[in-house]
């Protein structure tokens, strides 16, 4: 089995990924580059930026914008690919001992990974606002734009330890979501799409704003992408 085809048909893998072919992850493939996880031969690739290294200043400066594409993200990337090399011996040996710890390593990478990749698209250099039907939509589960946001970064500000604040579409209910992910795969709620995810592991911001985590995120809020947003929730909605 090569690569290509062990990453369509590994059940391990399809638990791990989390989204559908058709998520709103994989149709942004075609609209944003940078959602593009693997290239033609299955490996995870990691996609450059889509804006200049200091276009985010003052509010994320260019040093630690830089460090954590390259580094931390860069990094992800480069430990799913390994962690599906050794997915993939294990299960050619027989020898199943080691599967958990591989199988653990790569829901910990690959979500990484994910997550990053929607990062990166969720912020932009100008200042914008919610409109159309994602602001009717945020109206309508949380009473205004302000609300949600004031609920997305004080669970953002309170994740214990290292992880994130997640804006998700849940197609089951219908509804938008505010939930913390502790790490990048522990208290996800299955099915529920991020639209906007807010990073508040420490090497995202301690640079420039030291131990002030709740700093980092309201300035955060200054440089959302709402069109993005807007754009994975339009998307998201065909999936209902």
């Amino acid at each position: 089995m090569d690569r290509k085809e062990f990453l369509k048909t590994s059940a391990i893998l399809t638990g791990a990924t989390i989204f559908p072919s058709n998520s709103v992850f994989a149709e942004n493939i075609n609209n944003n580059g940078i959602d593009k996880l693997t290239d033609e031969n299955g490996n995870f690739i990691h996609q450059p930026l889509p804006y200049n290294t200091d276009d985010l200043e003052p509010f994320m400066d260019e040093e630690t914008l830089l460090l954590h594409h390259s580094f931390h993200h860069g990094g992800a990337v480069k430990g799913a690919n390994k962690d599906i090399e050794m997915i993939k011996k294990v299960m050619d040996s027989g020898d199943l001992i080691m599967a958990d710890h591989w199988t653990k390593k790569l829901s910990f990478h690959l979500s990484s990974h994910i997550l990053h990749s929607i990062f990166w698209t969720n912020l932009a250099k100008k200042k914008s606002q919610p409109t159309g039907n994602l602001l009717k939509r945020i109206e309508k589960d949380f009473g205004s734009t302000n609300k949600m946001q004031r609920l997305l970064a004080k669970l953002s500000k309170s994740i214990e330890g290292s992880g994130w604040g997640i804006l998700a579409y849940q197609p089951y209910s219908d509804n938008l979501v505010v939930l913390q992910c502790e790490n990048h795969q522990k208290l996800t709620v299955w099915g529920a799409i991020p639209l906007l995810v807010i990073d508040v592991w420490e090497h995202a911001y301690y640079l420039k704003y030291k131990n002030k985590r709740g700093d980092f995120v309201d300035a955060l809020m200054n440089i959302v992408n709402w069109d993005n947003v807007a754009q994975r929730y339009d998307i998201a909605l065909r999936l209902k």
